[in-house]
């Protein structure tokens, strides 16, 4: 099996179910345990995304909080894998912002495709990707050169128990990051990195 970032050969496993990549540093699960369509739709049917709940505002409000300061209301935004419950969005559209809405099971319309952005926004979304090199190519053709993409992960490190992590017992989670795995990812595509942390990146296109 090859990593589906930088397609590298995988030998060394982190456990029963992820490889780690020599190479780029991300941890890959084997493709044998991914679910398939069907079972990852119902698992994120289950999730609770109310709109208007404080506490979901809060979690998302890194992204949100950094868009207001760095966009603006008559760019063009993306939420890509917006969910069932787009709450950055509302917020950003409350306030009179532009953001195009696409997820593979809930808003599966291409027409995203006809636009060039610029900011693309992916919370909690990166970590679901199959293809992740083919996904992060497709996003930054649509985007402007100068402009940003801004991802909510959460970066695994070393003194995380990997195999007891909630992010890692996620069935839907496939592919997860760390910050070797960033700084590849920004230096393979030339994104300068404005912020990086445990759970968010901007970088510039």
């Amino acid at each position: 099996m090859k990593c589906t970032l930088c397609e590298t050969n995988l030998h060394t496993m982190a456990d029963a179910y992820y490889f780690v990549c020599d190479s780029c540093g991300a941890y890959v699960k084997d493709k044998k345990y991914y679910l398939s369509p069907e079972e990852e739709k119902a698992r994120y049917l289950t999730h609770e995304n109310n709109l208007d709940d404080a506490g979901y505002k809060k979690f998302t409000s890194p992204i949100t909080e950094a868009i207001l300061k760095n966009q603006n209301a008559e760019q063009l935004g993306l939420d890509y894998g917006c969910g069932t419950g787009p709450v950055i969005s509302k917020q950003l559209r409350d306030k009179k912002f532009q953001v195009n809405l696409y997820d593979p099971f809930f808003r599966v319309n291409t027409s995203y495709l006809n636009h060039c952005y610029d900011y693309i926004f992916s919370c909690e979304v990166f970590e679901h990707f199959h293809k992740p090199k083919e996904e992060i190519e497709k996003l930054l053709g649509i985007l402007k050169p100068g402009g940003r993409l801004y991802i909510m992960t959460h970066i695994y490190n070393s003194e995380i128990d990997f195999e007891g992590w909630y992010y890692r017992n996620d069935p839907t989670h496939v592919f997860i990051y760390t910050f070797k795995t960033m700084a590849f990812i920004a230096n393979t595509y030339n994104l300068k990195v404005e912020v990086m942390t445990d759970r968010l990146l901007i970088g510039r296109w």
